[in-house]
């Protein structure tokens, strides 16, 4: 079974209405350890989040993995591909208040920029 994901990424330099109007684009910029294992980890088809950081830190939309090639495994290149937008922004504080992601790094590590979710973490983020 593949895990969902949630990608942070600064509105500044690359919003989800930037990853909506190119529909696809490579994952990278990544460096942290940790975030950079996870990228590895991704296999096609798996869920994203995407969460901009910055003044809007709020979860708000989802997209998917189009393809991973982990050749260099300091640096893989992730292609994914826009989903919509959430129903509503899911704020960091709302995140936070719900215990669901009590042990997320999402929580426990704030500068971790790609962080695995259960499945209820997902479904918490979309309303599904």
């Amino acid at each position: 079974m593949s895990l969902d994901y949630l990608l942070k990424t600064e509105p500044s330099e690359y919003s989800f209405a930037d990853l909506q109007r190119d529909k696809v684009t490579v994952w990278d910029g990544v460096t942290n350890p940790a975030a950079v294992k996870h990228l590895r980890e991704m296999t096609p088809g798996a869920r994203l989040i995407i969460y901009e950081t910055g003044d809007r830190k709020s979860a708000v939309g989802a997209a998917s993995v189009v393809s991973v090639d982990a050749t260099n495994p300091k640096k893989p290149m992730v292609m994914i591909k826009a989903g919509k937008t959430l129903p509503q922004p899911v704020p960091l504080q709302q995140i936070k208040a719900n215990r669901l992601f009590a042990d997320s790094p999402l929580v426990r590590q704030g500068r971790l920029s790609v962080v695995p979710l259960t499945l209820a973490q997902y479904k918490a983020l979309t309303g599904e």
